[in-house]
């Protein structure tokens, strides 16, 4: 390229200051991200893979609901942790925006590989500054499994409008977008969801094309299915107890523990709104392809959303993050709605003109959408001066870079104090999860806690572990929640100390310990010397 002359630069940064505005919900949102706390059901996976990589074994030493792979993409964090200055929260942040980044590049060089559909003005724009701030907008969900799954789907639902319109796509793209989805979808059996919908429609826009045999020889589907039943077969060779022992667990106590009917999740203002946007979706959709301007992708994004929300109503749950795919896939969905429409309804040079402003008019009202409700950047406000951070500070002062025991039925805001202060939990669970499900219901006989010959098999493991573990080697501290979220029966409350301390093992080890203080309903016990 010849030198750039003061005039080129000047005609350059000319050209960028357009583009300016639209991209400032994006960078606002990374703000966001960066910005204290971490996730707490990200910051706990994170714990546990530290865990591991300190020797822990997962589902024997360390028991979870969560199929192993999440844990294994963890571990590259928590050796970074280990082995950097970086402390695990920033180190996982690295990893979720190179994921981000890497996925962003993908899904821009299949737009632009030759054959496939080609981008108006408007769509160019609307595309640059809409699809970073759709990867950062998760906000306090960033870097949940329904997150990073989102993500990591993106560039395979780009290569499937490629495969609608039997563009060839180089491996070097095709690959990598394959790889990225399998490991997305395979986090959660649920997510299998939004593939299966996809699929369904690339196969039948091919029969309706005529080439239905093309698309059945298609690689894709079939490398995809086969990743997911390697990892299958994988599990029970190097994970054995994961089946033979957390999914009964999993079956019996945790499935419907704080569960609701599905009609009754999807009355919630969660999926209830999740719900409503993606029939807005499915009535916009086919009359924009019938005027054939929206192409394929809007609508094979839709189908994704709707598989997302499929997944989000089968967990039972109504939580924030099980809509993240939902609001990912359909804000894209409808901004290409838009900008593909007005693509084709304006001449070239006022199409190009306008698209900076309906980019950065996109931009911003998707912005403002993803900031309803308490969530970010609320919480990442409220976050150092409020319980949260004087938790996390207390942590760092009282057990900072020692062990802790935390005894609640809730991972927050244990984590990610827990991140924070660098300690380590001795917990073999990420909560009390087991014994708040085991005691929903009250004892027979009138007795407020179970004698140990009366126990299930999973209150005996809960009771007997924590016991061991505390006196084989005692915690710096023990932070206790006084909610247990299991109901009083006979006018008595559940207590986590008066339970545990009828075990040998603890009440010996109980000894050392003194009351410090309480922080919004959290006491904080310390080892005295």
């Amino acid at each position: 390229m010849p030198p750039r002359t003061p005039s080129a630069s000047a005609g350059s940064s000319a050209a960028w200051l357009p583009r300016l505005p639209a991209l400032l919900p994006a960078l606002g949102f990374l703000a966001i991200v960066l910005a204290p706390p971490l996730n707490h059901d990200v910051a706990a996976v994170l714990d546990f893979s530290a865990r591991m990589l300190a020797g822990e074994r997962l589902y024997t030493g360390l028991l979870d609901v969560n199929p192993p792979l999440i844990f294994l993409l963890n571990l590259p964090a928590a050796w970074l942790a280990a082995h950097t200055p970086l402390d695990g929260p920033q180190a996982l942040l690295l990893g979720l925006l190179l994921l981000c980044g890497g996925s962003l590049a993908l899904c821009a060089a299949l737009l632009r590989a030759a054959g496939g559909r080609a981008m108006g003005a408007v769509e160019r724009a609307v595309t640059g500054a809409v699809l970073p701030l759709l990867l950062l907008a998760a906000g306090y969900d960033f870097g949940q499994r329904e997150h990073i799954m989102a993500v990591a789907a993106l560039p395979y639902l780009v290569l499937a409008e490629r495969r609608i319109l039997g563009a060839l796509t180089p491996w070097r793209l095709a690959v990598p977008a394959v790889l990225l989805a399998a490991l997305g979808f395979a986090l959660k059996p649920h997510f299998l969801a939004a593939p299966a919908l996809v699929e369904a429609l690339v196969l039948g826009a091919g029969l309706a094309r005529g080439r239905g045999a093309a698309v059945l020889r298609d690689p894709v589907p079939w490398a995809m299915a086969a990743l997911w039943a390697l990892y299958l077969a994988a599990i029970p060779v190097f994970f054995p107890a994961y089946l033979g022992h957390v999914v009964p667990l999993v079956w019996q106590w945790y499935v419907g523990l704080d569960g609701a009917p599905w009609w009754r999740v999807l009355l919630a203002p969660v999926l209830g709104s999740g719900a409503l946007f993606v029939l807005g979706l499915a009535a916009l959709v086919p009359p924009a392809m019938r005027r054939g301007a929206a192409g394929w992708l809007p609508a094979l994004l839709a189908a994704a959303a709707a598989g997302g929300l499929a997944a989000a109503l089968v967990q039972h749950k109504g939580w924030s993050y099980h809509l993240v795919p939902v609001w990912l896939w359909g804000g894209w969905a409808g901004a290409l709605l838009l900008a593909r429409g007005a693509d084709a309804a304006l001449p070239p040079a006022p199409a190009r003109r306008a698209a900076p402003l309906l980019a950065a008019g996109l931009a911003f009202a998707l912005a403002l959408f993803a900031l309803r409700g308490d969530q970010s950047p609320w919480i990442q406000f409220r976050f150092a001066a409020g319980p949260p951070g004087e938790l996390t500070g207390w942590l760092e002062r009282e057990a900072g870079g020692a062990r802790v025991l935390v005894l609640s039925p809730d991972i927050a805001p244990a984590y990610p104090a827990i991140n924070y202060a660098q300690a380590r939990s001795i917990l073999p669970f990420m909560s009390l999860w087991l014994l708040q499900s085991t005691y929903q219901r009250c004892p027979e006989g009138g007795a407020r806690y179970r004698a140990p010959r009366e126990m299930s098999d999973a209150e005996a493991t809960v009771f007997r572990t924590v016991a061991e573990r505390m006196a084989q080697a005692p915690p710096a501290a023990v932070l206790v929640s006084n909610y247990t979220g299991i109901p009083a029966c006979g006018g008595a409350p559940f207590d986590f100390i008066a339970y545990f301390r009828r075990h040998p093992l603890f009440e010996s080890a109980w000894a050392q310990y003194r009351r410090r203080g309480e922080i919004d309903g959290h006491q904080l016990f310390v080892r005295e010397e």
